[in-house]
């Protein structure tokens, strides 16, 4: 307890040198050379250089009345940025494809949304090198790495539609004074999404169409959920404090409020689309937007977190509340009021419950996850070759989950020259976890970080990095699979 009490202090001293909302600058260079060096030899590229500190600002000497109005009055720019830089990027109209729908009938936007570069098409694109499309900057904008809606601030962005419901239901205000997400409603996942459970298959959809809070939890679920089942649910949809949701004076609500849940992400188990910074890598700049995954099919996952490769369910339980919650740095955490969950009891039950929750029912496969020939038309079949051949998609996503349990790295820095785009710098990202493609049509956007708004530009993407060549016609047969997977 002693030695906490001197890293909180030693946090403390720090952190009032650095009070900009940019947690995480570089450090400034002193025109004298360091010891040991000549005026002449090369400073390390920008990429290379360390952040200002590690560590968040603890000792708050801005008033909350003072910081609340410098956010606020900073957004409407923020946004405007954010906003020119998306439609520069994509095309962000509404256009969905006749007969592809989510479970409850949301439609699924469809169609190549990234945008090229003026003179070039996806054909010729293709046929061309890494290194000829880095020298004549020719990558697609949209397929590199997304800023948060406000990077220099980071911390967790919830969709205005969750944020209405928890009002009404729970009365908690979950708006950011000084952030909107930034990814338009169609292109989300539907919400409330349904919850299929892996010991209930026969009841389909146990959510009755309602968004699961800590008020109706009990009731739907009594007589379904075993007790120790029940009760990780109802952990699963307490509020905690969290870095920007809290009760002190440098959160992000216009009122104290006791935190958010698990489920406030996840929502009914899945995703609402909502994006966050990661909470492991430093300086700011570095670090990865996120978008929410879905927690459906925990159970035949083996990694666990995008990049930290955390091996049970209960590792991940316990890094989100201590963690990730906090932007990953722990003083901050014992300041908001961290919650520490009992790893033998409490983080036990959280898990049973997230690993019986169920990807959606895909009719058209078998045991093994390939198509039964009988149901499925031809083009599902030539894209099934193709995913099993061709397009390598196998590779890393195999049957019957799509998943290898395993980390890779794209390096698709191999087509861009680093560059800062509202305050994310487009650099290596190094590996990523193979998340399932079972239920893929039903949480959109794509890749780590949503920079992929439909299957359509996932399928581009990957085309383009692997050096695949698929024609058009293949293409289409492509998507044809991963929309009954």
């Amino acid at each position: 307890m002693r030695n906490f009490s001197v890293v909180v202090l030693m946090a403390t001293s720090l952190s009032a040198c650095h009070q900009s909302s940019d947690l995480f600058q570089k450090k400034e260079r002193s025109a004298a050379p360091a010891p040991g060096n000549t005026p002449n030899q090369a400073q390390p590229p920008e990429t290379e250089r360390p952040g200002d500190t590690s560590y968040i600002p603890v000792a708050i000497t801005e008033s909350f009345a003072d910081m609340r109005a410098r956010l606020v009055a900073g957004k409407p720019e923020a946004e405007r940025k954010q906003n020119e830089m998306l439609n520069a990027r994509y095309d962000m109209s509404s256009r969905a494809e006749a007969n592809i729908y989510m479970s409850r009938g949301k439609p699924v936007q469809t169609g190549v949304r990234v945008r090229l570069r003026e003179n070039v098409t996806w054909e010729q694109l293709g046929q061309m090198t890494p290194e000829q499309i880095k020298q004549q900057n020719l990558f697609p904008d949209g397929f590199m790495p997304l800023p948060h809606p406000r990077h220099e601030e980071g911390g967790q962005v919830l969709p205005q539609f969750h944020i209405d419901e928890i009002m009404a239901a729970e009365g908690r205000n979950l708006l950011r004074f000084d952030v909107e997400l930034d990814i338009p409603d169609h292109f989300l996942p539907e919400f409330p999404a349904p919850i299929f459970l892996t010991t209930r298959p026969d009841l389909g959809d146990v959510s009755q169409g309602v968004l699961i809070t800590n008020k109706n939890f009990f009731e739907i679920f009594d007589g379904i959920l075993t007790p120790r089942q029940l009760d990780g649910l109802r952990l699963l949809v307490t509020p905690f404090a969290q870095q920007q949701f809290n009760v002190t004076n440098d959160r992000r609500t216009d009122s104290p409020e006791l935190g958010i849940s698990c489920f406030d992400c996840h929502a009914n188990g899945h995703t609402n689309g909502a994006t966050h910074l990661d909470p492991v890598t430093r300086p700011q700049e570095f670090r990865r937007r996120l978008d929410v995954p879905t927690l459906r099919g925990l159970n035949i996952q083996r990694l666990f977190g995008s990049q930290r490769a955390m091996k049970t369910v209960e590792d991940f339980t316990e890094f989100e509340q201590l963690g990730a919650y906090f932007d990953g740095d722990h003083v901050t955490a014992a300041k908001k009021g961290f919650n520490k969950l009992d790893r033998a009891l409490q983080v036990a039950h959280m898990a049973e419950f997230q690993s019986i929750l169920d990807f959606p029912p895909a009719p058209k496969l078998d045991i093994n996850g390939r198509l039964i020939p009988a149901v499925a038309t031809s083009a599902e079949l030539r894209g099934e070759e193709l995913f099993y051949g061709k397009a390598e998609c196998a590779s890393c996503h195999p049957g019957p989950y799509f998943t290898d349990n395993s980390m890779h790295d794209l390096k698709a820095e191999r087509f861009f020259k680093p560059q800062n785009v509202n305050g994310r710098l487009m650099t290596s990202v190094g590996p990523i976890k193979t998340f399932p493609l079972r239920g893929i049509r039903h949480s959109p956007p794509y890749l780590h970080d949503g920079r992929l708004l439909t299957l359509d530009d996932t399928v581009e993407f990957f085309n383009l990095v692997l050096e695949l060549r698929l024609t058009e016609a293949e293409k289409k047969d492509l998507l044809a699979f991963l929309y009954v997977l």
